[in-house]
This record gives structure tokens, sequence and C-alpha cells, in this order.
């Protein structure tokens, strides 16, 4: 007997026609909801990029758009704007944001500490030599700045004892480093942290040994938009809380490194280094991206202690915090 495949290529043109007619049109691939999220370069998005590349987004319907901020004015003021849905970053601010910009914005998941370390030029000896230089940040008044402005404190030294210098994202804080020794220190973090290492720049230690714990990498949206897109939210964290399940796993490990180094553009030894500092058990990426309230708490008494937001009595985490998205998105999983 002749294969059926065979058979139907025999069928008369005519009658192939009807019975395509008669079953009826195809169903139309379902739209894809499309999000534009905003993140630092670094490390602290391998869920992200795991997500991505293992198609979890489009598998919960969801076509993700992935920027690199140049700085954090860009990133709050488009989020404000609505030109992203979803931003990455430290979660002092979505603090900022909703207290000096009064933008109401919701925090619906966590990340890490930022892994931040106070470089300085080979020739300073000590903080006080830092006296009268120059300091480099992103903005001069959020997140890892006030880490510097602390860290600076604890040995001595208050603000207007050295010059505040705002060029952006931490790729531009090692560049300007790099070339120009009047950038006498700032605030690094992975890979940047490990090139600056390796170009010679000092490492003066961790943010989070001197300040305490710290929530840095959180997500957040515009309250409003949450709440009208809730739906979308929900399948948004899911795909990334498994992105991240996927990269830490062990199995996955050679692949996540591979994807690092694609991603930062950096050798597979610097991607690998960048990899070992996220999965540590201890110090790494929190496990499903929960949020981190002391950390959050420790942000807001180091806001209050610096810039007197509050006058120094700060509000609890609550007051920022929606991570019902987040509750649901986790129970399916």
């Amino acid at each position: 007997m002749a294969p059926v495949m065979a058979k139907a290529s025999a069928w008369p043109a005519a009658l192939l026609a009807a019975a395509l007619a008669a079953a009826g049109p195809r169903p139309a691939a379902a739209a894809e909801t499309p999000l534009t999220v905003m993140v630092f370069q670094g490390v602290q998005n391998l869920p992200l990029l795991a997500a991505q590349a293992q198609g979890l987004f489009a598998k919960r319907g969801l076509k993700v758009d992935i920027k690199i901020a140049p700085g954090s004015e860009e990133l709050r003021n488009g989020l404000a704007q609505g030109r992203y849905q979803i931003v990455h970053t430290a979660v002092d601010n979505a603090v900022a944001m909703a207290e000096v910009a009064k933008v109401d914005i919701a925090v619906v998941l966590g990340g890490d500490d930022g892994f931040n370390h106070l470089f300085v030029q080979p020739e300073i000896r000590s903080y006080q030599d830092l006296r009268g230089k120059t300091m480099v940040v992103d903005a001069p008044d959020t997140a890892f700045a006030l880490q510097l402005y602390k860290m600076l404190k604890l040995n001595g030294l208050q603000k207007g004892d050295y010059a505040v210098k705002p060029v952006g994202a931490t790729f531009k804080r090692l560049a300007a480093m790099e070339q120009d020794k009047s950038a006498a220190a700032a605030i690094l973090n992975p890979p940047f942290s490990i090139g600056a290492r390796r170009a010679g720049l000092k490492d003066m230690g961790t943010a989070v040994a001197a300040v305490g714990p710290y929530l840095s990498t959180s997500g957040f949206v515009l309250r409003a938009w949450g709440a009208a897109n809730a739906d979308v939210l929900t399948r948004y964290i899911g795909a990334y809380v498994e992105g991240l399940r996927w990269a830490l796993a062990p199995a996955n490990k050679a692949a996540a490194v591979d994807l690092l180094a694609g991603w930062l553009k950096v050798a597979p030894d610097v991607a690998a280094e960048c990899y070992a500092i996220a999965a540590d058990p201890a110090h790494g990426m929190a496990r499903d991206a929960k949020l981190d309230v002391a950390g959050f708490a420790n942000v807001l008494k180091l806001r209050a202690e610096i810039e007197g937001q509050w006058g120094g009595s700060p509000p609890s985490p609550e007051k920022y915090l929606d991570l019902s998205y987040y509750r649901a998105a986790v129970s399916d999983q």
C-alpha cells in the first residue's frame, strides 16, 4: 500500500482546496505582549538574560526588549514617562522617585545586595588620602553614592571634605577612573570591579561590610501600571524567577557563564568569576529573587542619615512595596 502522504499529494487541487476550506481557517498565532525593560549593565541581570535566552518570556506570551541605562536619571525619567514599563536597579532609585520626584512606584521583587566594592587610585593608601579628592558617582543623591558617603563618613570624611562628580553608570565610573587620575574613588560592581582590580586600581572592601545589609537590585514599576497590567506583570515575574532558577542550577553553570560572557562582552574567565559571585549561596543573588526587607530597611535608614530625609526617621519598606504580583507568580511554580 502506498504511504498516506503519497495519496494526499495525488489529490486534485480543487478537492484539496475544498478539504482545507471545510476545515476552516487556521488559528492565528497568539500576539505577544511587548514590554520594554531598562537595567544597568552587570552580572545582576543574569535572571533576565536567562529568561530571555531560554524562551521563558515567550512561553508566557511576552516580548521583552532590554535597554541598558546610561544613568539613573534616564532610568527614572523613562519609567515615569512610560518609555519603560519595568526597571531593575538599586531600590534607592525607587525611593528617590517616590520621595523626591513624587512618582507613585511599587517595588515588586528583589535581587541582590549590589556586590559593591569601593575602588580607589593605586596611590591612595588610606581614606584620609581621599580628603580634597574627587569621588565619581552615578547621580549624587541616590543609591551607591549614599553608600560611598557613608563609607567615607565612617572613616572620618564628611561631605565637603571631598568633591563629587556625577558621570553615570558603573562602566562610565570605571572609565573615568582609568582615564583620569583625578577621579580618585568610585563604587563598582561586577564585571567592572573585576576589571578595576585587574587594571591595578585598589580595592578598599565591600560596601555591605561597611554599611550592613543592603537591598540593591530590585524590580519596580509605576503603581498604576502594575494595577492595570497585573496579569502581564505576574507572568513577567514568573519568567524572571524561572530564569534565575535555571541560571543557578549547577547543571547549567557552563551555559550561564557563556551567556554572561556574550552579553557582558567579557573574557570567559571574567564571566566565570562573575557567575561565582552571583551564585554564591551566602552572598549571591537572592533565591527566587525574594526581596530582602531588612536590607531595604537599611537603605531607608541610610537615606535618612545621609540625605536628612523624613527628619531622620525613615518609613517602613511596606510604603513602597506591592509583593502581590510576586506571590502570585511564585505560587504557580
